[in-house]
């Protein structure tokens, strides 16, 4: 369906046009500061669609409003579902003009997503001070010339949306079109996209659509009607609401329900610029119980919702991305929507995050599983490598019950060698892999223990850790092949040719179009001992020149230094390759390589 009449409360020349959706209401009020909170002086009239509406002259920009509505079991007051600005959660909508913000002569475009670096961050714990309030939007533009400097080009906020209280996650939205008013409300919003894109940053936005809520739910019983004490217009009455965040999936099938959800989408690409939406978990959109293949289970409706916005944000918003989160390796996330699919550019990959860390977290060294890494690194449910996000720390990785890598290796000792070699080594080995990689904030500086909305980020670490952060930044200036000598790692191709399980070193291909600054070759030991004089296969005879290597003591006072010379590759083949040459390699090491002009 199209939406052909704005919802919410829209300004204009002759005051403010409210208009809310109540089907089972008998009458409906608008009560605020602009009619002294009056309960019956503003009525609205209803339409053919169960929508109600006034214009309002005494109406303005920065009025508080609710809507007053008279409904099956008596009178409630609700704040509008289309508020753009809150005073908070359970207090009263805002009046305010989306279009009123100076963007500029904004014209960012995101980058393509074989050269994405993706960087989630929490705006509650990025850039806090231990004062005990949360972190700013305006706060975390502080830090943007860090982010510059480490090298990423695309952040992915965890979710915006207004929900109870100051602290959360975000994935409890009370509240989807306002922007938390905790982290500064909506024109806060604008200016930190503003600034990052002013950084040659780009803003991804984490929408969540698989639940709302549940606490301080406006839209719960939303006009006074429901059945089976369930939640009413705005979400399903039946088994189909239960999710494990509690009995409030949005109802797909109703149209109304569906254009709400659309708005809210665009809402982000339109009035905050955002370059690009992150789904929270698909699997319960298109799921009642999050399976593949259960049609028991199959919400068609959800289906459905997901390829119509994932189509418009194409048609309107070209260039814009498109990620979905399922955890569940379902091809049909990625797939095209002409084909079937549900039309993502992309979906985080379970296989990657769980294969690389338990290789490097697990204490022996014999229980590195090769094998599996291995086939992490070549993984794909698309024919482009560039559909999947992989990492080793996100929200869900470093908490419920879970612990950053580098705690992970070793708890209460995360400046340990042994947790910033190997923590460093997965981190090396997201950045390299093909995919769009994505670092979790403060794991370039080894942040500590594990995430928690009341807990800030040390950046005091960065200092500390001065070593682990040039690492990163170093890895991150290879993978975007700012030097011009590594094309291959942004390129869609892979072979993982040398897989020797009992030195615990495997080698990998990387390329787009083989040959000088575009083939890499990248060669990792798990194993805490030197490897020296391995034969190693190379696509190509020649000199291969050693851009990094992680054993460097420019990372670590402690590190080896192991050399890590210029390998002159011969014609003796090797691991199936025309050419090979000898290599030495430090403990839990990463070397990258590749040819000059």
């Amino acid at each position: 369906m199209t939406r052909t009449l704005e919802m919410g409360a829209t300004p204009g020349a002759t005051g403010v046009r409210f208009r809310v959706w109540a089907p089972h209401a008998q009458k409906v009020f608008v009560t605020g500061t602009f009619n002294d909170w009056s309960p019956d002086a503003t009525p609205l009239t209803v339409d053919n669609a169960g929508c109600w509406a006034a214009e309002v002259p005494a109406a303005a920009v920065g009025h508080e409003y609710r809507y007053l509505i008279q409904g099956p079991q008596g009178p409630v007051s609700r704040i509008d579902p289309y508020a753009r600005q809150v005073t908070h959660s359970a207090g009263n909508g805002i009046i305010c003009d989306p279009r009123a913000f100076d963007w500029g002569d904004d014209s960012f475009r995101i980058a393509a997503g074989n050269e994405l670096v993706l960087y989630e961050l929490h705006v509650g714990t990025f850039n806090a001070t231990r004062d005990g309030h949360p972190g700013t939007l305006d706060s975390a533009v502080e830090r943007l010339p860090d982010l510059q400097r480490l090298g990423i080009n695309a952040i992915e906020l965890m979710p915006l949306a207004e929900f109870p209280g100051d602290f959360s996650w975000g994935y409890n939205p009370a509240h989807p079109f306002t922007v938390e008013s905790a982290y500064g409300g909506p024109d806060a919003l604008r200016r930190f996209v503003k600034a990052a894109h002013g950084h040659g940053i780009a803003v991804i936005v984490d929408i969540v659509f698989n639940h709302l809520g549940p606490a301080d739910l406006g839209l719960w019983q939303f006009d006074g009607w429901s059945e089976g004490g369930m939640g009413g217009i705005y979400f399903y009455n039946d088994r189909r609401a239960h999710t494990p965040w509690g009995d409030t999936r949005p109802d797909y099938s109703r149209d109304e329900v569906r254009a709400y959800l659309r708005d809210n989408a665009m809402m982000w690409l339109d009035e905050y610029h955002a370059d690009g939406l992150r789904w929270d978990m698909v699997a319960y959109i298109k799921s009642v119980d999050g399976s593949i293949d259960d049609p028991a289970n199959d919400l068609p409706e959800g289906r459905s919702l997901l390829q119509w916005i994932n189509t418009e944000t194409g048609q309107r918003f070209p260039g814009r991305i498109r990620i979905g989160e399922s955890m569940r390796d379902d091809p049909w996330v990625t797939r095209a929507i002409d084909a079937g699919g549900a039309g993502f550019d992309a979906q985080w990959d379970a296989q990657f995050v769980h294969s690389v860390r338990q290789a490097v977290i697990a204490p022996d060294d014999q229980r590195r599983d090769l094998d599996s890494v291995r086939r992490a690194i070549e993984h794909r449910s698309e024919p482009d490598a560039f559909r999947r996000v992989i990492f080793t720390e996100s929200h869900d990785e470093v908490a419920n019950g879970h612990a950053r890598v580098p705690e992970e290796i070793w708890p209460g000792n995360v400046g340990s060698w042994f947790s910033r070699k190997r923590s460093t080594l997965a981190g090396a080995l997201v950045l390299v892999s093909p995919g769009i990689p994505m670092l979790f904030q403060g794991q370039e500086f080894l942040e500590d223990r594990w995430f928690q909305d009341r807990d800030p980020i040390d950046w005091s670490r960065a200092e500390e850790e001065r070593g682990i952060l040039a690492m990163y930044q170093a890895l991150i200036a290879l993978r975007r092949n700012r030097s011009g000598v590594t094309g291959g790692l942004c390129g869609r191709n892979v072979a993982v040719h040398h897989v020797d399980d009992a030195a615990k070193v495997l080698a990998f291909h990387r390329w787009e179009r083989p040959g000088p600054t575009d083939s890499v070759v990248v060669v990792v030991n798990l194993a805490n001992r030197v490897v020296d004089g391995t034969r190693i296969g190379f696509p190509r005879a020649g000199t291969w020149k050693t851009r990094f290597n992680s054993d460097s003591d420019a990372y670590g006072a402690d590190f080896a230094n192991h050399p890590a010379p210029d390998v002159e590759a011969g014609g003796e083949g090797a691991d199936g390759l025309p050419s090979s040459g000898m290599v030495g390699i430090g403990p839990y090491t990463v070397l990258i390589l590749s040819q000059d002009g």
